[in-house]
């Protein structure tokens, strides 16, 4: 029989072996025998029971939470029933494992098996292991040697200080370079690796080697799928071991040996490094996964539980976050997401931005959660997911309206600062005042209600916003205004809105709107023309200078939305330049390409010619964009 039993105990092959080894070593069996020695031999050696009995207590120490045929599959076949239900006592436990390795003894009991009170060969030869694999260089000559230490077994990690005397390179030496050493071409250099390569596998076909082949079967049970390179050095004492043949540490010798791993990034990984980091991705693409059920999930993927999580913070796209493995695409908005799955609660733009790391700025986060339909305005200073439900976070005064159009047409002014500064970071007085001012009149009751004149017709200005100056429409259909900024921006100062764009906010003559912003917020108001107030504070997380951008709009909600462009640089060409002042940042592949862009920014239809971009861009007096554009 070839099966150890680790082969029948899936568990064994990704639990710890740290908790592994102070449970299930035995005097009488040689050190993990689990994975190196055949079932049927170690039966041999202590009894059925003792190698049931050492099952027994890593169930119950290490497994309890699983169902029995999870500990030994085989049971589901010859007891079904029993395979379902997780371990019950010790003894019963002890007794079905029993009769389970009986069964499967009895079944193939193999033709070289060692009969009862055999003793098993020690796990180690009587002599060093590394003596051991000494032999297998013992008698090369000097070219041959220097093939094996230089090239077959170099380990780039070896850094030169580490060097010993007669390791000249501190690299894989090429075949050019030992060709020019010993004075031979480089074709009897490959001749002479080739021949040691097949020594070296004829030499692990004797007797000798099979101490060494056992190590190997071994290590491959104990290193898993996957583990950090430097693992494989700490794995036994004697790896560390100095070869005498070839002045090196043993372990790059048996490294070499571990055939169907590679190393990749500082990390063994048996088969394909990419085939498992992509297999490790997809198990999280519907989302995150809380980290225990993850490194579960990373077990069956051959990952020692003790590595998992290292293995996780290695993949590209993948990151531990909070207790969860979460993907981790390079889109903001999707890691944004991310950070507002795992914590399952509204959070700040500065706690999202924290969690993110330092490669967003605050700004962006700000930006990106107010833009993104993903994102919902749960309270004055906290964002959630739309998906979560709530109501969106408005303007004090927005909110007020809701309250009175929900209680019927008109409500308290008590109910209503209860209800809100229950809910959100909103003072009790900003609420009462907003209350007591335009827009909201007292009922012969006491309570308020929306201010009673009919409702005036729409305020048509002259030039609608498709015709105004510095407005321009993003893909979603909003139209921003471009704000270049100056020192009277940088001040404080407020500073006066084209007609046509505060028109499109819904405002009137003698209006005002509330735009809130995570800063505070900024009053819209039109008196003898409309004014925006001071927007400083929003320059200043932006960092902004005089000549830098600011494309700005109001949502539905009443939030103030801002995108950031800095002054263009210098040397860009014109057409560039041309489509930089309206937002587009990216390259374009022609002028027809650039025209079409600005024709559709500008609000005229698909397929708007050259002469027709430029005519109305004449006429919305858009002259440091015609600049750019050269006339026909």
């Amino acid at each position: 029989m070839n099966l150890s039993l680790s082969d029948i105990v899936p568990p064994l092959r990704w639990t710890a072996p740290s908790q592994v080894e102070p449970i299930a070593s035995d005097p009488g069996l040689p050190d993990a025998w689990w994975h190196a020695l055949p079932l049927d031999r170690a039966c041999a050696a202590v009894g059925t029971a003792q190698v049931a009995s050492r099952l027994a207590d890593l169930t119950t120490a290490c497994w309890a939470h699983l169902i029995l045929g999870d500990i030994l599959p085989l049971l589901r076949f010859t007891d079904p029933q029993e395979s379902q239900k997780t371990p019950g006592p010790r003894e019963s436990v002890h007794r079905l494992f029993t009769e389970m390795i009986d069964k499967l003894l009895a079944t193939d009991p193999g033709e070289d098996a060692a009969p009862v009170g055999v003793p098993v060969p020690p796990a180690l030869p009587e002599r060093p292991m590394p003596e051991v694999i000494d032999e297998i260089f013992a008698g090369l000559d000097e070219r041959q040697l220097a093939i094996a230490r230089d090239r077959l077994y170099f380990d780039a990690s070896l850094h030169a200080e580490q060097q010993q005397p007669g390791q000249a390179v501190h690299h894989r030496a090429t075949l050019d370079e030992l060709a020019q050493r010993f004075s031979i071409t480089r074709e009897r250099i490959r001749q002479i690796e080739r021949d040691l390569r097949d020594h070296v596998m004829e030499w692990l076909t004797r007797p000798e080697a099979a101490p060494l082949n056992a190590h190997l079967s071994w290590l491959r049970n104990r290193l898993g799928a996957a583990v950090p390179a430097d693992d494989l050095a700490a794995a036994v004492p004697w790896h560390r071991a100095e070869l005498v043949t070839l002045a090196i540490p043993a372990w790059r010798v048996v490294r070499t040996l571990l055939s169907g791993y590679e190393q990749v990034d500082g990390w063994l990984v048996a088969g394909g490094a990419d085939e498992l980091r992509e297999k490790t991705r997809q198990l999280f693409a519907d989302g995150p996964r809380p980290l225990g059920e993850s490194v579960v999930l990373i077990g069956k993927l051959g990952i020692r539980e003790d590595m998992a999580e290292r293995w996780l913070a290695a993949i590209p796209h993948l990151r531990v976050l909070d207790g969860h493995v979460v993907p981790w695409p390079r889109a903001l908005g999707d890691r944004a997401e991310a950070v507002l799955s795992v914590a399952g609660t509204p959070l700040t733009p500065e706690e999202i931005q924290a969690r993110i790391g330092g490669e967003h700025s605050l700004a962006g986060v700000r930006g990106q959660l107010g833009s993104d339909e993903r994102f919902l305005r749960l309270d004055r200073s906290k964002y959630g997911l739309r998906r979560w439900g709530g109501d969106e976070y408005l303007g004090i005064r927005e909110m007020i309206t809701r309250e009175i159009e929900r209680a019927g047409g008109e409500a308290s002014v008590n109910t209503i600062v209860d209800s809100l500064t229950s809910r959100y970071d909103v003072s009790e007085s900003s609420i009462r005042a907003y209350a007591g001012g335009p827009g909201f009149e007292r009922t012969q009751r006491g309570h308020i209600r929306i201010a009673g004149q009919e409702p005036a017709e729409p305020y048509h200005p002259r030039r609608d916003v498709s015709m105004t100056r510095r407005c321009f429409r993003s893909r979603d259909g909003r139209w921003w205004h471009r704000v270049d900024v100056n020192a009277e921006h940088l001040r404080g100062s407020g500073s006066p809105l084209p007609t046509g764009f505060a028109a499109h906010l819904g405002m009137a003559p003698g209006g005002q709107l509330t735009a809130s912003a995570p800063s505070g917020e900024v009053i819209i108001s039109w008196h003898n023309q409309p004014t925006i107030g001071s927007i400083r504070p929003v320059l200043a997380e932006y960092n902004a200078s005089e000549g830098d951008h600011v494309f700005l709009t109001v949502s539905d909600g009443g939030e103030l939305l801002t995108r950031f462009l800095p002054a263009a640089v210098a040397g860009l060409p014109p057409l560039n330049q041309a489509l930089y002042l309206i937002g587009y940042t990216a390259p374009v592949a022609s002028e027809a390409e650039g025209l079409r862009l600005i024709g559709a920014r500008i609000g005229l239809p698909e397929g708007a010619s050259r002469e027709e971009v430029l005519d109305r861009l004449r006429e919305r007096g858009d002259r440091e964009i015609l600049r750019f554009l050269p006339s026909a």
